[in-house]
């Protein structure tokens, strides 16, 4: 019998009946309930991924893209852009820094000059390109975490991208008159839900990098975690002081690519997004001590991946997704476990913001909507 879309199992009183002994009744009714959700969460997932998504203008412009240049984990978002913009420009002819810069946008006559990242690419080679008339621009990646470098590089552009709003200011007292705010998004050839059922299920997991603030955050709370499933995959984990214990859980020194990464989150129920500290003094060069209020391009990727996140509160958070419908904060270890708690208890409520957050990811999230919005900033 099916009861508001739950499936359910009828006692009988001298417990034979449907299964026999009740306790194996109700093992086999949570194995329904289990498989119902399951189903469900990959079909109506499927559905929204697939609906249609809001179309942009081709524009009749040549952009000439000059990639990052560092890899991995740069080069997924590389790909992400060079594909959209491919999509969405007349041309788009791709280098990297160390190609002759000058050169190759006197032979090719782009309309734009758009770089990601830039801090290998020689600044004398972006001035070359803008005297000979081409509009410059800049999508900085590490926004606030590397403001020292980037506030050298920013007055060599035409237009500069930020993805990180507290750093508008900044950018625009050192003279730039065309800044920005223009966060990253989710690439659904790289991030996109599962639609079968994974092999491995999950039900609290971590992704990434361990910055001193995330072990120190970590650390009180690790045991409750990891009774509470949680995996760990990143590099520098071993600073954990508690690490030789969960050496099974904490998948070490691993950087993950994009497919994989999306398998995971789309194989566990609770993905903790934890933003790094700005202030990491031996991570960081950001003497001027900007603060972020920005989410970082996770955000939108576990979004995308359809699954529940509970990301620490940052103040620009409202602006793409709205807390506790489809999203959910923390901003206390006891607020962040008192919440897995529920979630991981109230499986109808968990994903119907799953279900919220995909929605809206797919439509106002996507890496065309930024590609969009930067390429009618420059061209109208």
């Amino acid at each position: 019998m099916i009861t508001n879309g739950i499936p359910e199992i009828a006692y009988s009183p001298d417990g034979g009946g449907a299964g026999g002994h009740p306790s194996a009744l109700k093992g086999r009714e949570e194995g329904l309930r289990d498989g119902f959700y399951e189903g469900y969460l990959r079909g109506r997932s499927k559905v929204i991924a697939g609906a249609p998504r809001p179309q942009f203008p081709a524009r009749q412009v040549r952009v000439l893209y000059v990639g990052s240049g560092k890899g991995f984990p740069y080069s997924p978002i590389d790909e992400a852009v060079i594909a959209t913009l491919r999509q969405m420009t007349a041309e788009t002819i791709i280098c990297e820094p160390g190609v002759p810069l000058a050169e190759l946008a006197a032979s090719t006559r782009p309309d734009l000059l758009l770089v990601l990242d830039g801090m290998d690419l020689p600044l004398e080679q972006v001035d070359a390109v803008r005297a000979g008339g081409t509009r410059t621009a800049v999508w900085l990646t590490d926004d606030p975490y590397y403001t020292d470098i980037t506030m050298t590089m920013v007055p060599h552009y035409d237009y500069v991208f930020t993805l990180e709003r507290n750093c508008i200011d900044l950018y625009r007292s050192l003279g730039c008159a065309n800044v920005h705010y223009l966060p990253f998004a989710a690439y659904p050839e790289h991030y996109r839900p599962t639609v079968t059922q994974a092999p491995v299920r999950r039900t609290v997991g971590f992704i990434g990098s361990a910055y001193w603030n995330r072990v120190q955050f970590f650390q009180p709370i690790i045991g409750q975690l990891m009774n509470r499933g949680l995996t760990i995959n990143g590099i520098w984990w071993d600073r954990l002081p508690e690490y030789p214990a969960y050496t099974d859980r904490i998948d070490l020194g691993k950087w993950m690519g994009p497919a994989e990464t999306a398998e995971v989150y789309g194989s566990t129920k609770i993905i903790i997004n934890l933003h790094r500290s700005p202030f990491e003094e031996t991570a960081n060069k950001n003497s001027a001590g900007i603060t972020g209020v920005s989410p970082n391009p996770r955000t939108f990727e576990i979004a995308a991946s359809g699954t529940l996140q509970l990301v620490d509160a940052r103040g620009d958070l409202a602006s793409f997704y709205t807390p506790g419908m489809e999203i959910e904060t923390f901003t206390t270890a006891e607020e962040l476990i008192g919440k897995i708690d529920f979630y991981l208890t109230h499986e109808k409520e968990r994903q119907e913001i799953v279900f919220r957050a995909l929605q809206r990811t797919y439509r106002d999230h996507m890496y065309s909507n930024r590609i969009d919005e930067l390429l009618r900033v420059i061209f109208g």
